[in-house]
């Protein structure tokens, strides 16, 4: 069966691509445009195999929704794709929580070999 993987990115263009590099690879995509949105569909009952989330969104940034998302997800990898590239907010990423830090732009076979290093059984 395949893994479910949730994207959340307020650019429109980046979801689309690496939501087509996904399923490419073979996993099922979810998708959200922020934080915000994105907790709401976990406070659903939602449960993806794997999250990658931006840093730099509206409503509730990448820090907020990983900070969040761990009070529902305890083990789900979180793996955070973004222009940022500052090690305070890598490291604070990290103490929230994120399993993996990943700068843009991102090439869809090195983003495929960093989620089977991640996600068990891929």
């Amino acid at each position: 069966m395949a893994k479910t993987i949730f994207v959340i990115d307020d650019s429109s263009v980046i979801l689309m691509s690496i939501k087509q590099i996904l399923e490419m690879g073979g996993f099922n995509v979810e998708t959200a445009k922020d934080g915000q949105e994105a907790f709401n569909k976990l406070k659903t009952g939602f449960k993806p195999d794997l999250i990658i989330t931006d840093i730099n969104m509206p409503i509730m940034n990448g820090i907020e929704f990983i900070k969040n998302a761990r009070t529902l997800l305890r083990f789900t990898p979180i793996l955070v794709l973004t222009t940022e590239s500052q090690a305070a907010k890598r490291d604070e990423a990290k103490k929230l929580g994120a399993t993996g830090w990943l700068v843009k732009p991102v090439g869809g076979p090195d983003l495929l070999k960093v989620l089977k290093q991640v996600l068990p059984g891929v």
